[in-house]
């Protein structure tokens, strides 16, 4: 059971929570088209675990180095020696495995595309040694979720996902360039990059709130693209507003809250999956 406590850490497997919602919320969106089975949500929530943890342990693998360095995370489980290197080369590797059976399982689409997706998600965390735009780059991995959840379901054509994925890809690089502020001056001395490195705590901070911003207009204009009740305006109106508390626990002045902050974005996916549900089953 301790060894299971230290892999369950090392993925931080209760954050599956930020692209789960997000996928069944493609899945119900698909199922106006097409009938939702419980084995398609079965395989759905297989295939998201395995690819979060597949992305996460790679994460932990990629930048050992760095955490070893890093006073913020150098008690992570790689560091400590309390999983090993080839050990954690396994479990990404079986992870991986898991997700492309996962898709196999659900349809041809989804195995042909599980490569790529893998390929996106991975690329995240090699993405702050060349980029600027590290933050974006986790933004799109989430993205996939929703388009994930809606081409499981076997939905065609339509806009729906797509919106999805824009909010979901600017709610996750929004709070990720918060979180990337606190590690601003450990990222500035071993040349890792960032938007924070870039263009400094103050204007990452009106970045973060802009892309907030475009994830609500998102959620926003999701009935444009399919019936909605009126409901739904007011879960996306609780959903803004949890995200506007979010961005008042931290500024320029004060990065303390950060931890805080970024642990209220698991219940907005929940929330907004279950406004979506609602909302759906409402109509």
């Amino acid at each position: 059971m301790t060894r299971l406590r230290h892999y369950l850490s090392l993925v931080r497997f209760s954050h599956s929570v930020f692209a789960l919602p997000f996928a069944l919320a493609g899945a119900l969106l698909a199922s106006r088209q097409v009938a939702l089975t419980w084995w398609t949500i079965l395989w759905i929530l297989v295939a998201m675990v395995a690819a979060r943890s597949a992305a996460m342990g790679f994460n932990r693998l990629v930048d050992a180095h760095y955490d070893a360095l890093n006073p913020r995370t150098m008690n992570r489980e790689i560091p400590r020696g309390l999983i090993s290197r080839a050990d954690a080369m396994v479990f990404v590797l079986a992870a991986s495995a898991l997700f492309v059976y996962a898709a196999w399982q659900l349809n041809g689409i989804c195995l042909a595309l599980s490569p790529v997706a893998l390929a996106i998600v991975f690329w995240y965390s090699l993405a702050k040694r060349f980029t600027t735009w590290t933050q974006l780059f986790l933004g799109l991995a989430m993205a996939v979720a929703p388009v994930g959840g809606w081409l499981a379901v076997g939905g065609r054509g339509g806009f729906e996902p797509w919106l999805l994925a824009a909010a979901i890809g600017c709610w996750v690089g929004g709070f990720d360039v918060l979180y990337a502020c606190q590690d601003l001056d450990f990222d500035r001395a071993h040349n890792l990059r960032s938007i924070p490195v870039r263009f400094g705590v103050p204007a990452a901070l009106t970045i973060s709130r802009l892309m907030h911003v475009i994830a609500v207009a998102c959620f926003v204009a999701l009935p444009w693209a399919t019936p909605l009740p009126a409901f739904y305006f007011w879960g996306v109106a609780l959903v803004a507003a949890m995200l506007v508390y979010e961005q008042s626990l931290v500024s320029a002045t004060d990065l303390s809250q950060i931890k805080r902050a970024f642990d209220l974005n698991g219940y907005i996916g929940i929330l907004y999956l279950g406004v979506l549900a609602a909302s759906l089953y409402v109509h």
